[in-house]
């Protein structure tokens, strides 16, 4: 099996992975280590990786960038992306390290806020790392999680202090840059504190067309009465491998929005744990996922209420087209004593093709009274009349199914609060369905 290899690479090199990094990536290593070794790169259940091999994800042979050399870019020349009417504080992540010569903006954000290397930070204040690394995703709770523990070596850290709310978006652009084969083991802590507020922007891009195989683990705690806006936008190419796993706690009175666009990609799993734990806690969680060739695109979600009322609902839509493979496993566990729970689960799905395939499957588990809890899910082609009816104004079959695919998805980006990021969405997946896979006018990355 492929989690073979992983254990051999660390035995192998544990002490430059662990000299290169900081003591509170390290403590965690051991259970990380004993993990993989009774998991191997499944979940506990098996459940979880259902509709995606994760073992054949990891199976190849990649390089590991152990001793943290330098890899020649200047993300700031290579990427100028621009969301109109919206100011951002852009920074960079080059492979799964945090490049910062040249982001040192600390005039864009307020006093305390923290936007730097995770490993960086956690020499110099190991306690706030000690705090909260690795405790929303557990090691064990995942065979990814345990993969990106053990080998991670850096990452981001966001610290948003207690009362801060911060008006600019903050955009973190991940770029994959390589020569040769590489896999990268990208680690991002979000630590948002009480009353505090912050939108967030991840843009993962590829700068060259080798094979990537990107391993991932974010874990934000949003606290009481605090709010988070997260967004999560892969560009990538065919070439490129992801597993993701995000795991958020949110305590009381506290707001979530989270939201992922997945217009390009090769192979990707995200896996998206939310754990409301006090009263009044609200997220909203959307998926689009647009694929064609022989992509595969998989979601799996878990909203936990674990306190009486909260709210989540979550919109998930896939368009897809040629070989392309999606799935979607979406589940809402009510514990006990979550009385007054408010929740809805929408996965609605297109095939444009008679070979793409889908597979989704929304569960409900209730332990509590009076609550109320809905899902449904669909998987169909775009209505014939309506094309007919298009076609009959003068309007070609191609550009008809343009239109109604747009319309098709724009449920989803319409629900994210920020307009400029809105509009510019709304734009990409127009580009998208004409067939335009460069990236947008005002990026210089160069794709394949």
């Amino acid at each position: 099996m492929s989690h073979h290899q992983y254990i051999d690479l660390y035995s192998a090199h544990s002490e430059a992975i662990c000299q290169r990094s900081a003591a509170p990536m390290n403590v965690v290593r051991p259970a990380a280590l004993k993990a993989l070794q009774t998991l191997g790169l499944t979940a506990p259940t098996g459940e979880r990786h259902r509709y995606t091999d994760i073992a054949e994800m990891m199976a190849p042979d990649y390089g590991v960038n152990i001793q943290r050399l330098s890899i020649p870019v200047r993300p700031q020349e290579v990427f100028s992306c621009k969301v109109p009417n919206m100011t951002t504080a852009l920074y960079f992540v080059v492979n799964d390290g945090f490049y910062g010569s040249h982001t040192e903006r600390r005039d864009l954000l307020p006093e305390g806020v923290i936007i730097d290397s995770l490993a960086r930070v956690a020499k110099e204040q190991p306690k706030l790392i000690e705090r909260h690394y690795a405790k929303i995703v557990s090691p064990d709770s995942d065979g990814i999680a345990a993969l990106n523990t053990l080998l991670a070596q850096d990452g981001l850290l966001v610290y948003v202090p207690r009362g801060v709310r911060i008006d600019r978006t903050i955009q973190i652009v991940n770029i994959l840059r390589s020569d040769v084969p590489l896999m990268v083991n990208r680690r991002v802590l979000i630590i948002v504190e009480e009353g505090a507020s912050v939108n967030l922007l991840f843009c993962d891009h590829a700068v060259d067309s080798h094979e990537f195989l990107a391993t991932q683990v974010v874990e934000a705690n949003v606290s009481a009465g605090a709010s988070l806006q997260l967004y999560c936008m892969e560009e990538t190419h065919q070439q490129c491998r992801r597993a993701s796993v995000v795991g958020i706690r949110q305590e009381r009175d506290s707001q979530l929005v989270h939201n992922i666009i997945t217009l390009e990609a090769g192979m990707t799993y995200n896996r998206l744990d939310v754990s409301l734990t006090e009263p009044g806690a609200d997220c909203q969680l959307g998926g689009c996922i647009i694929a064609d060739d022989k992509q595969h695109i998989d979601n799996s979600t878990l909203i936990h209420h674990a306190a009486p009322h909260c709210r989540s609902r979550q919109t998930y839509k896939y368009v897809l087209a040629d070989e392309a493979v999606g799935a979607f496993a979406g589940r809402v566990l009510v514990s006990p004593g979550a009385d007054d729970t408010d929740s809805e689960m929408t996965n609605r799905n297109l095939t444009a093709s008679p070979a793409a395939r889908m597979f989704t499957q929304p569960m409900l588990e209730i332990y509590a009274d009076d609550v109320k809890c809905a899902h449904g899910s669909t998987v169909g082609q775009l209505n014939d009349a309506a094309l007919f009816y298009m076609q009959q104004r003068g309007i070609s079959r191609a550009e008809a199914l343009q239109l109604l695919q747009r319309a098709f998805v724009g449920e989803v980006i319409d629900m994210i609060p920020l307009t400029p990021l809105r509009d510019r969405l709304h734009h990409l997946v127009e580009r998208r369905f004409r067939g335009d896979t460069t990236n947008c006018k005002t990026c210089n990355l160069n794709t394949p």
